[in-house]
C-alpha cells in the first residue's frame, strides 16, 4: 500500500536534500560510530535504517523491546544485507542499571541519537504514566546526555515534537521541557534535535490502528474534525539524520511548509485507506451500530466507519513547528528549516522543576494536578485544558 498517496502526497519531502548532500553524508557515516537509543520504534527504526545503509564503523541499537528489536534485524538483513562494521542490538531499559554497565562497559560513541519517548497525548490521562512520561522524556535524556559527555561523544541528538511549540497537552510540554534541558548542556556537547509532524502508520498511531481494524474485523474510526501534517517513516529518519549530521550547536531541524507537505484530516486518510482496499466506507451513527455491522458489510465491499468531533483533553487545534520568538533559517536546505538557537537557559528553573518531581517520587504519591502545576511554574503560558475525556474511553 503506497502510504504517500494515502496522506495526499505523491513524492517524498527531502530527495533533493538528500541527493545534495549524499556524498558527505556517506563519507562521515561510514568513518563513524553511532548509539541509537529507543531504535526498535518507529521513528528509530527508520533512523537506524538510514544509518546502516550508509555503512557505519559501528552502529548499536538499544530499546526497551526485544520483540521489535528482533524484527528490526530481520528487516535490516532481508533489505540490505550486512555490513563489515559493528552492528549489535541490546533489549535493555534505558532507565535501568543493566544500560548504565552497558554505557561504562563501552560507551565510545561519536553520534548518540536518542529516539526513546512517551509520545501519546492518552499517556497524561493518569499520574502514574505521567510520571513515566517525565521520566521518559526528560530525565532519561538527561542522564544519557551527561553520560555521552563524560565518554566525550562529539553530538548528541534528541527527537522533540511539533506539539513542543506552543504546547497544550503534557506530552507536548514534556517535549519543550526537555527541549531546556537540552539548552542547559549544549554549553558542554553538541546536540541538535527536530520537530515534525506525525509518522504515518507509526506504531500505536491511529493510521497504524486501521490496518489493526482491519485485520481484526471491526470498524474503522476516526475524528472528523482534526487535520495534521504527515510523514512517512523513511522521512522521519531522514530528517533525524540530516539533522544529527549537519544540525549546528542547539540547531532545531522541521520540515518546511509547502505544497508537497499539506494538512489533512484523520478521517480523509481513512476513507483513501478503505478505498486502497477495495471499501467503501459507510458512515456509521455510534459505536454500537458500527460493531454491528462490521459483522455483514464487508461481504458487499462497505466497511462501517463512525467519524465524529474531538472533544479529548490535549487536542491542538493546530500544529506548527515553532513559535513567532523563535530566529529561522529557511535558506541552507531546500526542504528542511532550521529553528538557530543561542544558550539560553534558566538553571535555578530547571533544578526547582527536578527537585519538585524527585520530592514527589520520594513521598510515593502525587496526583495529576500536582504534575500540572510543576508544568505551568516552568511554562507559564502553557496552554493545558483539562476536558475530563480521554482517548481511552472511546472505541
Amino acid at each position: 500500500m503506497n502510504k504517500l498517496s494515502l496522506i495526499g502526497r505523491n513524492k517524498e519531502l527531502f530527495t533533493k536534500d538528500i541527493e545534495n548532500n549524499e556524498k558527505k553524508l556517506n563519507t562521515i557515516v561510514k568513518t563513524s560510530s553511532f548509539l541509537v537509543i529507543g531504535g526498535a520504534g518507529s521513528i528509530g527504526q527508520a533512523v537506524t535504517k538510514e544509518i546502516f545503509k550508509r555503512q557505519p564503523k559501528k552502529l548499536h541499537v538499544v530499546d526497551i523491546s526485544e520483540n521489535n528489536l528482533v524484527e528490526l534485524v530481520r528487516d535490516i538483513r532481508s533489505s540490505f544485507g550486512y555490513i563489515n562494521g559493528d552492528f549489535q542490538t541490546f533489549a535493555l531499559d534505558i532507565g535501568s542499571v543493566e544500560y548504565d554497565t552497558f554505557i561504562e562497559s563501552d560507551g565510545s560513541y561519536d553520534y548518540v541519537l536518542n529516539l526513546s519517548a512517551l509520545k501519546h497525548v492518552r499517556s497524561e490521562k493518569d499520574p502514574f504514566t505521567l510520571m513515566r512520561m517525565i521520566n521518559v522524556n526528560i530525565f532519561n535524556t538527561e542522564k544519557t546526555l551527561i553520560q555521552s559527555i563524560n565518554k566525550g561523544t562529539k553530538k548528541y541528538f534528541c527527537v522533540s515534537t511539533d506539539k513542543a511549540a506552543n504546547p497544550v497537552n503534557m506530552m507536548g510540554a514534556s517535549k519543550r521541557i526537555m527541549e531546556m534541558f537540552l539548552m542547559r548542556r549544549s554549553k558542554d556537547i553538541k546536540i541538535s534535535t527536530a520537530r515534525f509532524a506525525n509518522v504515518a502508520f507509526s506504531d500505536g498511531s491511529l493510521l497504524h490502528g486501521f490496518d489493526q481494524r482491519i485485520k481484526k474485523k471491526q470498524p474503522i474510526v476516526a475524528p472528523n474534525d482534526i487535520k495534521r501534517y504527515f510523514v512517512i517513516p523513511k522521512e522521519s529518519g531522514e530528517l533525524c539524520l540530516m539533522s544529527c549530521i549537519f544540525g549546528e550547536n542547539r540547531d532545531i531541524f522541521f520540515p518546511k511548509l509547502n505544497e508537497d507537505l499539506h494538512l489533512i484530516s484523520f478521517s480523509e486518510i481513512a476513507i483513501k485507506y478503505l478505498q486502497e482496499l477495495g471499501y467503501e466506507p459507510y458512515l456509521c451513527n455510534d459505536e454500537e451500530e458500527a460493531r454491528k455491522l462490521v459483522h455483514t458489510l464487508p461481504q458487499d465491499k462497505k466497511w462501517p466507519c463512525l467519524f465524529s468531533s474531538s472533544d479529548t483533553t490535549g487536542e491542538k487545534d493546530f500544529e506548527e513547528f515553532f513559535t513567532d520568538s523563535e530566529t529561522l533559517d529557511m535558506d541552507t536546505f531546500e526542504n528542511l528549516g532550521i529553528i538557530k538557537n543561542n544558550l539560553n537557559f534558566d538553571n535555578q528553573i530547571l533544578e526547582e522543576f527536578t527537585d519538585k518531581i524527585n520530592i514527589l517520587k520520594e513521598l510515593g504519591m502525587w496526583d495529576k494536578a500536582d504534575l500540572v502545576d510543576i508544568f505551568f511554574k516552568i511554562i507559564p503560558d502553557f496552554g493545558h485544558k483539562e476536558t475530563g475525556k480521554y482517548l481511552d474511553s472511546k472505541m
